[in-house]
């Protein structure tokens, strides 16, 4: 009896998801992926999981991907220190090359390889080919380290109408053919806004943008880009959230319908935010 229950509330569930699957068929998403729901691997086959459901009912998902505590890693086996300067990376020229061999190796390629074997259609592929991100140097202090100028989606596009799951990590080139390192939300927006995206989806450590950043009860479920901005007048968005909410606005003010924040750690929050009426995050939306 209690199988038959559960059968039975397996329908449900399906016939409950109609109404998004229908409205998300056909519909890009661009999803950045990174932190602790990438560290942990069974975080990881879930987020890959609802990626390829997404994928085999007809979303067209575009993963963005970080691997700041891979970098890391490497960067100490190396005995080479990080060093940030207001949340972003500083870059020279040897740990450029770490971040190559991070982002667009081995944490690019084990993602491709898992979503195949969840059943997927994937193919790996950084900023710098087909100058999918071309940058020039954001700051002297900083290095390497990008600021976007020109997106060519066209790559992304042709993985796309051929039935690929495109998987982009966050690497970018100058003119002169120089590599830079390029924030993964920064990246994502980009990308989301030249794709017209329906929804860009940052997934990150916290619950969402909270009223208080102390109390996780205090999650605000959505706001407009007015709204930001007045919270952030307000000092409510402060610290490292600033960032994350400037890339939210800037991906909307780029043509992305509806951006959500939310929290990476939670199993299965890709399609609790996509597939049902509850929802997950803080979603930003033009008003």
């Amino acid at each position: 009896m209690e199988q038959e229950l559960s059968n039975s509330r397996r329908a449900e569930v399906l016939t409950e998801a109609l109404p998004y699957i229908r409205r998300y068929n056909g519909k890009t998403v661009v999803i950045k992926y990174g932190g602790n729901a990438m560290v942990n691997y069974q975080l990881k086959e879930q987020v890959m999981e609802d990626i390829v459901l997404l994928w085999l009912i007809g979303v067209r998902v575009v993963l963005v991907h970080g691997g700041g505590p891979e970098i890391n890693e490497l960067m100490n086996r190396l005995g080479k220190k990080a060093v940030f300067v207001d949340g972003l990376r500083v870059t020279d020229k040897e740990t450029v090359d770490i971040v190559q061999m991070v982002l667009a190796g081995k944490v690019n390629k084990t993602l491709v390889n898992l979503l195949e074997t969840k059943g997927g259609k994937a193919v790996g592929l950084s900023g710098m080919d087909g100058r999918l991100i071309e940058c020039t140097q954001k700051d002297e202090r900083l290095g390497y380290v990008g600021e976007i100028v020109n997106i060519n989606i066209q790559p992304v596009e042709d993985l796309l109408a051929g039935g690929y799951i495109p998987v982009i990590s966050t690497l970018g080139c100058d003119r002169a053919g120089n590599t830079y390192n390029i924030n993964g939300d920064t990246a994502a927006a980009h990308i989301a806004g030249a794709l017209n995206a329906e929804r860009l989806i940052l997934m990150t450590d916290i619950a969402g943008l909270l009223q208080d950043k102390d109390d996780p009860t205090t999650l605000i479920p959505s706001l407009t880009v007015s709204q930001a901005r007045l919270l952030q007048s307000q000092g409510i968005i402060s610290g490292g959230m600033i960032p994350k909410v400037e890339c939210c606005i800037d991906a909307i003010q780029a043509g992305v319908k509806h951006v959500v924040m939310m929290d990476g750690r939670v199993p299965h929050s890709i399609l609790m935010e996509l597939l049902t009426d509850e929802g997950a995050g803080t979603m930003v939306t033009e008003g």
